[in-house]
């Protein structure tokens, strides 16, 4: 897929000022707390990393999240599974990982003679590709496009994938042995790339207690919703209403990123080679979106787009050499276009 063609994952957009004003806030707002409420007791802190996945799911997309071990990305995949009744799935990348182990495949029947289906671990609500890096680019090609098609393909017959259905991908960024790198194409067809660091010493602190007292192991108290819900939820932010102003706005931000925009920034096409898509303009507010409708309202606001622009937008941004070879983060390139981009 090339950037000019339409990414399927995001349906059109229709919504309309008078669509927000249908939007059950407190329903909405009834289902995300118990969606965080359950996240809570099984996660500390790492609060960023919830409203991201909660947005990525409500968004229909996919998100990858980069840390050193040991920081709750299973244990956060499980809880979010466990959250909205959905299935989940557990897919361990290793070089000789092959696509048929991810998709599914036909085996032979020996007693009737006929060849029988069996479907590939994608086939849940809530898949985890731990460690995508480590799996060669065949496999990874062959799981990006279940990821944008929403269906597999075994023996000529096509398999619909669950609604909802999102990815939660890791890669680990200290070991680069037996590693098989993302391309830039494949990583933008993830609609968040999230960055998690260490816990804060008061979480880490409350992890030991849990442990201690054995919290993690008792029953969650909060009753999870189910899988209507979280297609009911995803509709309702489809209807958040994006005003023309916050679209020229996002637009504006997207095309600085390229050299252009309102207000170019000087000497950042020294260090932006490849600027955000058109899929990255789609994303930010998609995700802005959902952001908008977790904090209980109807409307995009500027801060909403601001909130995402980090998880959205860095794995979005190809630097130069230069720009890698002076470390300079993409952070710091997004924080520098988002300061020249006049806030409406």
């Amino acid at each position: 897929m090339t950037d000019s063609e339409a990414p399927t994952s995001f349906p059109p957009q229709r919504h309309t000022r008078q669509d927000a004003e249908q939007i059950d806030v407190a329903r909405a707002s009834a289902l995300l707390s118990r969606v965080g409420s359950i996240f809570s007791s099984r996660v500390v802190g790492q609060e960023i990393l919830r409203v991201s996945m909660v947005s990525t799911l409500l968004a229909g997309g996919h998100i990858l999240i980069e840390s050193v071990p040991g920081l709750a990305k299973t244990t956060a995949a499980q809880t979010l599974a466990q959250a909205v009744s959905g299935s989940f799935h557990r897919i361990q990348c290793t070089p000789d990982l092959m696509p048929n182990d991810i998709v599914g495949t036909q085996i032979f029947n020996y007693q009737t003679g006929q060849l029988s289906t069996q479907l590939g671990p994608v086939h849940a609500n809530i898949v985890l590709l731990d460690e995508i890096n480590r799996s060669s680019a065949k496999t990874q090609s062959a799981m990006l496009e279940a990821m944008a098609e929403k269906q597999t393909s075994i023996g000529g017959v096509v398999y619909k994938l669950p609604d909802p259905f999102m990815v939660l991908a890791t890669q680990n960024p200290i070991e680069e042995e037996g590693t098989y790198v993302l391309p830039e194409a494949q990583m933008d067809r993830f609609l968040m790339k999230e960055v998690i660091s260490y816990p804060q010493p008061e979480h880490e602190v409350e992890i030991l207690n849990r442990i201690c007292t054995g919290v993690f192991n008792e029953p969650v108290s909060a009753s999870p919703i189910t899988t209507d819900d979280v297609r009911w939820l995803s509709a309702q932010a489809d209807r958040v209403y994006v005003s023309t102003v916050m679209k020229q706005y996002i637009v504006a931000l997207v095309n600085t990123t390229r050299g252009g925009g309102p207000r170019p920034v000087p000497g950042l096409k020294q260090l932006i080679r490849v600027g955000v898509s058109p899929r990255g303009a789609i994303a930010l507010m998609r995700v802005a979106q959902s952001v908008a409708l977790q904090a209980g309202r109807t409307f995009v606001t500027p801060d909403d787009v601001a909130y995402a622009r980090y998880a959205v937008l860095r794995h979005r941004i190809v630097r130069t050499y230069d720009a890698i070879a002076d470390d300079i983060a993409p952070e710091a390139l997004i924080d520098s276009v988002f300061q020249a981009v006049p806030v409406p």
